[in-house]
């Protein structure tokens, strides 16, 4: 079964966030966009590319209403250290939230058995809490910050016109489709 448009199921768990440890749960990211980013695990090797990828292009997501949360099943302690000794990591302006009891692993089903780690999945949850938008990749292909943005504001779009839908390579502005028997075959 797909999570696609399901409800993400509620958890609780501690960010570290500009020097902080914060509280994140189901009912934090109620009411905005939100991507939740999974990684493997802190002081490794494709993961700071990714998280520092989505750190120089922050600015453009919070302007389009969009948080985001780094993922992984380390604590919110490591997540510190990380940021402490890390020149990349020290960038990252978004919580990087801590999944060590596995629940958000495990609910966002990235969970890998046995090693207590978490795939690279990436989730784009509306405002309501439904997840719009998946993509899992295997451990040693990292993610596009930009895509993702063009994923993000797609998936914005297609909310906020019903009838509407974007083609392959959509960017903001450019023409969209409205489905119709008229259009069967003509694409």
């Amino acid at each position: 079964m797909s999570l696609i448009n399901t409800e993400i199921k509620p958890f609780k768990a501690t960010a570290y966030h500009h020097g902080k440890f914060v509280e994140v749960s189901e009912a934090t990211v109620r009411g905005r966009w939100s991507v939740f980013f999974f990684y493997p695990a802190d002081f490794t090797f494709v993961c700071p590319t990714e998280l520092g990828d989505l750190a120089d292009r922050y600015a453009e997501f919070q302007k389009a209403g969009v948080e985001i949360y780094g993922v992984s099943t380390d604590t919110h302690f490591t997540h510190k250290a990380w940021h402490d000794t890390s020149e990349t990591i020290r960038k990252i302006q978004y919580p990087l939230v801590g999944d060590p009891t596995h629940v958000l692993a495990k609910n966002f089903e990235v969970l890998i058995e046995g090693a207590g780690l978490a795939n690279r999945g990436t989730f784009v949850v509306d405002p309501q809490g439904r997840i719009q938008v998946i993509e899992i990749t295997a451990g040693g292909i990292g993610r596009d910050a930009a895509e993702l943005l063009r994923k993000v504001k797609a998936a914005q779009y297609v909310a906020a016109h019903p009838g509407e839908v974007c083609p392959a390579k959509w960017q903001e502005g450019d023409r969209t489709l409205a489905p119709s028997l008229d259009l069967v075959g003509k694409i």
